[in-house]
């Protein structure tokens, strides 16, 4: 059950003194994010593959807010060696990382490889993140308050773990693929929380959120490919006005999952109205599967036997 009552971006509190990494902080979702949160005046770096749109939403932030405490990094998410490389440039700066906010995605791509092999969806939006929060990890749990932020998608409600072609090698499908790769953010969170508490690291928090049904850019390679595809786009055009909420909006369930002081790890974070698709960021509940201990474990060691990334600390 979702409560009843919830955020806006106005409850966003003061992130003064705060470090956060937000991926794909250029456009959209995560655009606003950073927006927020260097309002709010926190020092926002902007992981992004593309280093000349980073530049040009820190020039955008800085018109409404001269003051903005913002810069981009590099990062590419499909390829383990870049995000060693953000990860080792950032910690060798010696400042503290206070929240990570994995929020770059993309959606319904056609099927094709990172620079290491792994199907595009899954590697991109799941096992880029895992590597770079294990990377991360030790500094974040360092801080009182660490937070990783993983940003998933109600789709993961149509998500299944297949172990035995996590890859879609034999079978591929663009909306399943997505699917499952958002339901492993959740599977990712919820395993996080599990060890981060088993290590007896109280303090850091593993939380989610989900968006709704929002204006992104994430799903501008969705292409519609038979006739129920056209007619279900046709459909969410004429329904968009009663669904489909602004980019901001959108934004706060992130926000609210990063900065809420009362934040518990393992909260999931969406919209209040007509099924989550819209409306105040309240704390939600994701499908059973999200939080199966033994998907969990599996997807974890699957994890790390993929990128080699094995969060050293929490074993």
């Amino acid at each position: 059950m979702a409560e009843s009552t919830g955020w806006t971006e106005q409850d966003t509190p003061d992130q003064t003194g705060k470090v956060i990494i937000v991926t794909g902080g250029n456009s959209g979702i995560g655009y606003e994010t950073v927006r927020i949160l260097a309002q709010r005046g926190a020092h926002v770096i902007l992981a992004v593959r593309n280093a000349i749109k980073g530049d040009e939403a820190i020039k955008q932030i800085r018109t409404e807010n001269p003051s903005a405490n913002v810069e981009t990094q590099p990062l590419d998410l499909a390829d383990l060696s870049s995000i060693k490389e953000f990860a080792d440039t950032f910690n060798e700066r010696g400042i503290p990382l206070h929240t990570l906010i994995n929020n770059a995605g993309i959606m319904a791509v056609p099927k094709g490889t990172t620079v290491d092999g792994f199907e595009l969806q899954f590697g991109v939006n799941h096992l880029g993140h895992f590597a770079l929060t294990g990377l991360l990890i030790d500094n974040l749990a360092a801080q009182n308050n660490g937070r990783v932020v993983n940003v998933a998608s109600n789709a993961h409600r149509q998500g299944r773990l297949n172990f035995y072609d996590l890859q879609s090698t034999h079978r591929y499908g663009r909306m399943r693929a997505y699917a499952q790769s958002k339901l492993a953010n959740l599977v990712f969170t919820a395993e996080l929380d599990r060890r981060l508490r088993r290590a007896g690291n109280a303090d850091t928090l593993s939380v989610a959120a989900h968006p709704g049904m929002a204006h992104s850019n994430i799903s501008s390679n969705l292409k519609s490919e038979s006739l129920f595809d056209r007619l279900i786009e046709n459909s969410l055009k004429a329904l968009g006005p009663y669904f489909v909420q602004s980019t901001l909006a959108g934004a706060v369930p992130t926000l609210r999952a990063a900065t809420d002081p009362a934040a518990a790890s393992g909260d999931y974070y969406g919209p209040n109205q007509r099924m989550q698709t819209r409306g105040l960021a309240v704390k939600v509940q994701a499908k059973k599967a999200a939080y199966d201990v033994h998907d969990g474990r599996a997807l974890w060691e699957r994890s790390i036997e993929l990128t080699g990334v094995d969060f050293s600390s929490l074993t």
